[in-house]
């Protein structure tokens, strides 16, 4: 029974830093900064949440898992609230989300009409 405890523990606090990693790894790597808020509240919840529930395997029924309970249930009400106050913010001052358009989907050939209508 321990042997497969530990094997779970084990596997949560790889997969939970394997969901930080791929985190820090989209803050570096996304363009706008919705992606990047995107990625840091993934990463905050998802992969800390996998990492403090595979401390909770290891500590058993004690008081430190009641406090693990309380971190995790703390970090999963007010990452994703915090991440929204950030957009909803940002997007109040006039950030602008970044939508890429080429130049042949915005300026398209003449006699040609977007709506399938059938030329001039």
């Amino acid at each position: 029974m321990n042997g497969a405890l530990d094997v779970a523990t084990a596997a949560l606090l790889v997969i939970g830093g394997l969901f930080c990693v791929v985190g820090g790894i989209g803050l570096h790597r996304f363009p706008d900064f919705y992606q990047r808020t995107h990625a840091a509240s993934v990463t905050d919840t998802a992969g800390a949440g996998l990492m403090l529930l595979g401390l909770m395997f290891q500590g058993g029924v004690s008081m430190v898992t009641l406090k693990l309970i309380l971190v995790l249930a703390f970090l999963l009400f007010t990452s994703p609230a915090i991440a929204h106050a950030l957009v909803k913010a940002a997007h109040g001052h006039g950030l602008a989300l970044e939508l890429e358009v080429s130049d042949d989907d915005a300026n398209p050939p003449a006699g040609t009409s977007e709506s399938g209508g059938g030329g001039e």
